[in-house]
C-alpha cells in the first residue's frame, strides 16, 4: 500500500514537466489525483493514460489558475474520489524575461493573476476544505535566492508565494496542516528551455554540485516526501532543490 493510499490530491499545472512529474510520483504513491492543464489537452490525457496503466487514479481539469471563479467547482472535483481533499500543489505559472524598463501593465497583471492571486486564493479554498492533516506544497523558485537580469515579475510573484505559504503555516498549524514551498534549480523543462539561451544550461551545471542539470522527477520526488507522513514536523519551509547550485 503507498503511503498516501486513501487521500486525494489537487495538482495545478499538471500536465507537462514538474507538474506532471508530481502527478505521476503521489499516483503511485496512492493518491487519487485531479490535476488541470491551460489548454494542451493532448499532453492532459497522455498523463492520465500513465497514471492509469500504472494502475492509479487521475482526472485532468481544464483550468486557468488566475481565474479564481473555478476554484469551488475544482475543489469539489478534486474531493470526490474520497469524499475529502488531503493535498494542494500549486505548481502552474507562467515565466516572463524582460528587463524592468520593458514591463507593461498587462504584462504585469497578467504574470500576477496567475503565479500569485491564483494561488493564494487556492490555498485560501484549501484552508476551508483540506483535511485535518492535510498538506499544501507551492512551487517557487531558486530565482528568489540567486535572481537574475529580466525575471523580476517571475522572481516576485514567487518570493511573495513563499511568504504566504509561511503565514498559511502559521494560520493552518492548528489542524496539522503543513504549508511548505519547493524551489527547483535549473530543471529540465520546456519553461527552462523557453526562458533561457542554450548555454545557460551548460553554465548552470558547472555551477552545480551534482555536476547536472535537474529532471522533473527530481523535483517530485521531494514534493511527494512534503505531502507524505514523514513530513508532518515540517512546515512554513522552503525546500531549495537544486543539486547544490546554491549552498
Amino acid at each position: 500500500m503507498g503511503q498516501l493510499e486513501g487521500r486525494a490530491a489537487l495538482v495545478t499545472g499538471g500536465s507537462r514537466g514538474i507538474g506532471a512529474a508530481i502527478v505521476r510520483r503521489l499516483a503511485a504513491d496512492g493518491a487519487a489525483l485531479t490535476f488541470t492543464y491551460a489548454s494542451n489537452s493532448e499532453a492532459a490525457d497522455e498523463v492520465v493514460a500513465a497514471v492509469k496503466e500504472s494502475g492509479g487514479q487521475a482526472v485532468a481539469v481544464q483550468a486557468d489558475q488566475a481565474d479564481i471563479s473555478v476554484l469551488p467547482e475544482l475543489f469539489a472535483t478534486a474531493s470526490e474520489p474520497t469524499g475529502h481533499l488531503d493535498i494542494l500543489v500549486c505548481n502552474a505559472a507562467s515565466a516572463l524575461v524582460t528587463p524592468i524598463a520593458d514591463v507593461t501593465e498587462a504584462a504585469y497583471d497578467e504574470l500576477m493573476a496567475t503565479n500569485l492571486k491564483g494561488p493564494f486564493f487556492a490555498i485560501q479554498k484549501a484552508g476551508e476544505v483540506l483535511a485535518d492533516g492535510g498538506r499544501i506544497i507551492a512551487l517557487s523558485t531558486l530565482n528568489t535566492a540567486m535572481p537574475a537580469p529580466g525575471i523580476s515579475l517571475y522572481a516576485g510573484s514567487k518570493g511573495a508565494l513563499e511568504q504566504f505559504a509561511k503565514v498559511a503555516s502559521r494560520e493552518y498549524g492548528g489542524r496539522g496542516i503543513t504549508v511548505n514551498t519547493v524551489s527547483p534549480g535549473a530543471t529540465d523543462t520546456d519553461m527552462f528551455r523557453e526562458s533561457n539561451e542554450e548555454s545557460v544550461a551548460g553554465m548552470l551545471v558547472g555551477m552545480t554540485a551534482l555536476g547536472r542539470v535537474g529532471q522533473p522527477a527530481d523535483i517530485a520526488d521531494v514534493v511527494a516526501f512534503l505531502a507524505g507522513p514523514d513530513s508532518r514536523w515540517i512546515t512554513g519551509q522552503n525546500l531549495r532543490v537544486t543539486g547544490g547550485l546554491l549552498i
